[in-house]
């Protein structure tokens, strides 16, 4: 295709207003007509003409530059490529109607090789959305991914362009999450100590009523109670931005991923707490938990149940107490996937909440599809809850709700995992005992399989977890007398010699003492055979 460079003067006629051209008196003048270039390009589909078109360079050689670039480019598009090669078209026209620089030769054919746009900057948000579109995920999964971008990575690092997001871009987003934390607690804080003189303040009289208003008024134009962004999120933002640039860089879209690098506050989970005699003092004079996760010990598991024993959920607590089942996976287990006769149940469903709206899901993971063992005792409870959900809907008849679940509502429908956590929470409350999550029951039962010296590999497969660190380190809560046994156990493998000697005294004195006993015990007796063989007067 034909391609050329020429001189241009751009002075006009002052009467027709048309271009002077070759006849302009000032044309042989050094410095006075600049330069221009001319590529065409392969024609449109319907046949029309189009060419890349640029002036205003300062020179010839500058002009020869950049036609030697175009070509460049157009030389990127084999000849059997006619795709590639309208691309290529495609973009050099509209970079010459948009008057935009000319676009790197390597850049370009990375884009074209990776079946990218081939114009046009790619930013950070518009990345995120046609990431987010792209995912095939659960709801909830999705709805999370979706609150992370909407709240805090489009305000941050949505504007800038994808491929020049830099570490120091997000270090500078997280520090600003920080700050802005520290201003919604300042808020906070002013707010409820404003609420707080407003309810000391008397009704009566003109002058507090006047007063109230006021302090009402200003109130009103505070900023409303929020939450802050806390560790946890801010773990989850960088994971939520971290899996999308991933991608990016799988499509070929950037090389590196600055979300990989950016370093964060860590965030420390709870460790689950046994409710030990002490600390069940302790929450009794103040009320505070010690730790968000705590665990009852096997007597206080055992008080619950037995209080709960008439409640018509009964072999769902059991359950959960026993086998360490999630909420969702218990109020979601089928009776097709529970076998009494074997002592086994198959974990293949959930419920899970979107909001406060129910659905059905798979487990999360690969590893959350197991199978669980029953013991004798929770197969018989099972067998029993069975018999009076067969009663429930013989009395229901026509309006029984078949959903071939395990755990259901009084007429067979589903269970609200939202409404069966308040549940467990007022029965907690009514029995007395210091206060756990229902999600502590699961903890309670990692914790009792582990201390009956179950092996830890048995115990993450019963509880669903991909990896036995996970089961270490979150659910094993050491019950006091595992903790006791298993200190004086070790204590035992040293031999100390103030240990030894102190032995040997103990061991000298109770021979010291069996001997005295001994002696007094013959003493005692030779006298009562001196007594028998006194004559008779």
């Amino acid at each position: 295709m034909k391609g050329s460079t020429y001189r241009r003067c751009s002075c006009r006629d002052p009467k027709s207003g048309k271009e002077l051209g070759t006849s302009c008196p000032k044309r042989n003048s050094r410095n006075h007509c600049t330069y221009s270039v001319r590529q065409e390009l392969s024609p449109r589909e319907d046949g029309s003409r189009r060419s890349f078109a640029r002036g205003g360079y300062g020179s010839l050689k500058a002009a020869q530059a950049d036609l030697d670039h175009v070509r460049a480019l157009l030389g990127l598009a084999e000849s059997d490529d006619p795709e590639g090669t309208e691309l290529i078209a495609e973009m050099l026209a509209e970079v010459s109607h948009e008057r935009s620089p000319l676009p790197e030769v390597e850049e370009t054919r990375r884009r074209l090789n990776a079946g990218q746009d081939l114009i046009g900057s790619l930013t950070v948000a518009e990345w995120l959305d046609r990431w987010l579109a792209g995912k095939r995920i659960r709801k909830s999964g999705l709805n999370r991914y979706e609150t992370d971008i909407r709240i805090h990575l489009k305000p941050h690092i949505g504007g800038r362009r994808l491929d020049r997001l830099r570490v120091s871009h997000l270090s500078e987003m997280f520090t600003d999450i920080r700050d802005a934390n520290a201003q919604i607690l300042e808020d906070n804080t002013q707010r409820r100590a404003a609420i707080d003189e407003l309810a000391n303040v008397p009704w009566k009289g003109a002058e507090n009523r006047a007063r109230r208003k006021a302090m009402k008024a200003a109130i009103d134009e505070m900023p409303p109670y929020r939450r802050i962004t806390g560790p946890a999120t801010r773990q989850h933002v960088k994971a939520t931005l971290r899996a999308a640039l991933n991608d990016a860089i799988g499509q070929q879209i950037i090389t590196f991923n600055p979300a990989a690098h950016v370093e964060i506050d860590p965030v420390r989970k709870p460790k689950a707490l046994v409710w030990t005699d002490e600390r069940v003092a302790k929450w009794e004079q103040t009320g505070e938990k010690p730790s968000p996760v705590m665990v009852w010990t096997p007597q206080q598991t055992g008080a619950f149940l037995d209080f709960v024993a008439k409640d018509r959920l009964y072999a769902m607590w059991h359950l959960i107490a026993f086998r360490g089942l999630r909420r969702g996976e218990a109020c979601g287990q089928p009776w097709s996937e529970t076998n009494l006769a074997t002592h086994s149940l198959t974990v293949s469903a959930q419920l899970v909440q979107d909001g406060w709206d129910v659905e059905t899901s798979e487990p999360k993971t690969d590893s959350g599809f197991r199978v669980v063992a029953l013991d004798n005792d929770t197969v018989e409870v099972l067998e029993h809850h069975r018999a009076q959900q067969n009663a429930d809907r013989a009395e229901w008849a026509a309006a029984w709700v078949d959903t071939g679940l395990v755990f259901t509502q009084a007429d067979g429908s589903w269970l609200h995992p939202g409404k069966v956590t308040d549940l467990f929470e007022r029965l907690v409350a009514a029995s007395g005992l210091p206060p756990i999550r229902l999600h502590d029951l699961r903890h309670g039962a990692a914790t009792l399989m582990l201390a009956a010296g179950i092996d830890v590999k048995i115990v993450s497969d019963t509880l669903g977890h991909s990896d036995t660190r996970i089961t270490r380190d979150i659910y094993q809560s050491v019950l006091p007398h595992v903790g006791k046994s298993a200190a004086e156990a070790t204590a035992k493998l040293v031999p100390l010699q103030r240990r030894t000697e102190a032995e040997q005294a103990a061991r000298k004195a109770a021979k010291a003492a069996k001997k005295a006993k001994t002696k007094e015990k013959a003493q005692a007796m030779s006298k009562r055979k001196g007594k028998a063989k006194r004559p008779k007067k």
